[in-house]
């Protein structure tokens, strides 16, 4: 398969440059006005972050890409789905609300907000995917699917169960409603050490499903209410909920690739990842730990698979912060080190996976050409 092209661009800017021009710079480099836009609705799938997240894309980068997707005649407009967890953004009010207390709006984007599977994350359209393995329709929100153009705009950091969070995980989890999500997530069910577990009773407050008891001051986890979604596992400050089927990250990974080439087939799609404030966990956590590794620049593509990959690339030769969860990792004489910042930082995820599957079903190629734009 012939390499994709793949566009970078670091965050220096000299005097009478800034960032948004740059990614505007970046965005035209890599081709995003061949796609014929005039007209068109145009979905910008992007994370609106949990409320106590502080790690989300700024605000002023999203209007950078709406004002150029109106500048090519597009109608943009921002969505995400709801989620399967209780949090800010279980439901289109406190969703919107999420969204506008964390900084998107009309004024600070210049475009609309629509959530994609509506009011109680329900509104969505089963789509068939191409080669896939594991999923037969994907449930995505339906005003997703209703877009003529797709752009993704993801904020690459680490991920709890995944490895890393970039454009596939963006499109794929991101895209699918409640029940894609739940869907993508139900082959796994986490299990509780109960000598590690301190009663703290974190877990059963962030559970969406109401699974988790206590016995003896102890976390039991009800596996026929379980939906696997792994919220137990990012919220234990403890280590003592782990998922026992580790394949079950696998299959994870590769639904999760499938549900992303539901997005995109069939239609034009762009990409781009923002490899800044490296958070080591997702941006649907309440808080944002420490950056893991340092603000990297721009990347974006045609192609998910090779952009994923070149910020992977990017972010293993970077050095570790320190004083973040990935250097206090390496620091500890318990943990095996596998010189890989995303295994390194969460032991048990296989990040790689994500990308060799979309690769096999042909969401794209993780062979790329690295173009550097000035």
């Amino acid at each position: 398969m012939e390499k994709s092209k793949v566009y970078f661009t670091d965050f220096r800017c000299k005097i009478g440059t800034n960032g948004l021009t740059k990614l505007q710079k970046l965005c035209r480099r890599a081709g995003i006005d061949q796609i014929d836009m005039d007209g068109k609705f145009v979905a910008i799938k992007m994370h609106f972050g949990e409320l106590g997240s502080l790690a989300s894309i700024r605000p002023q980068y999203v209007k950078a890409v709406a004002d150029l997707v109106k500048e090519l005649g597009g109608k943009p407009f921002l969505t995400d789905c709801n989620t399967l967890y209780p949090g800010s953004r279980k439901h289109a009010l406190e969703h919107l609300d999420c969204a506008n207390l964390n900084g998107y709006n009309t004024v600070t984007t210049g475009c609309q907000i629509i959530i994609g599977d509506g009011l109680r994350g329900t509104d969505e359209v089963e789509v068939p995917v191409k080669n896939g393995e594991y999923v037969e329709k994907a449930k995505i929100g339906r005003a997703i699917m209703d877009a003529d153009v797709f752009i993704s705009l993801a904020h690459f950091k680490g991920h709890e169960m995944t490895g890393f969070g970039g454009a596939i995980k963006n499109i794929g989890m991101g895209c699918g409603s409640r029940a894609g999500k739940m869907e993508q997530h139900s082959s796994g069910k986490p299990a509780v050490d109960e000598s590690l577990c301190r009663g703290c009773r974190r877990c059963a407050t962030e559970c969406g499903s109401d699974a988790i008891t206590y016995e003896n001051n102890k976390a039991h986890i009800d596996e026929e209410l379980c939906k696997g979604c792994g919220r137990c596992i990012g919220a234990c400050a403890f280590d003592a909920i782990q998922t026992i089927d580790w394949d079950a990250s696998d299959k994870l990974d590769r639904k999760m690739a499938e549900y992303a080439q539901a997005v995109c087939q069939d239609r034009p799609c762009f990409h781009i990842n923002m490899v800044m404030d490296v958070s080591p966990n997702c941006d649907c956590h309440a808080e944002s730990d420490a950056p893991i590794l340092p603000n990297l620049g721009m990347f974006a593509s045609f192609d998910p698979v090779a952009l994923d990959q070149a910020c992977v690339d990017a972010c293993q030769k970077a050095q570790p912060l320190p004083n973040s969860q990935l250097a206090d990792n390496l620091a500890n004489p318990e943990l095996e080190c596998h010189h890989d910042h995303f295994i390194d930082n969460n032991p048990h995820v296989n990040w790689e996976e994500t990308l060799v599957h979309a690769q096999k079903i042909g969401m794209g190629t993780r062979e790329y050409e690295l173009v550097v734009v000035k």
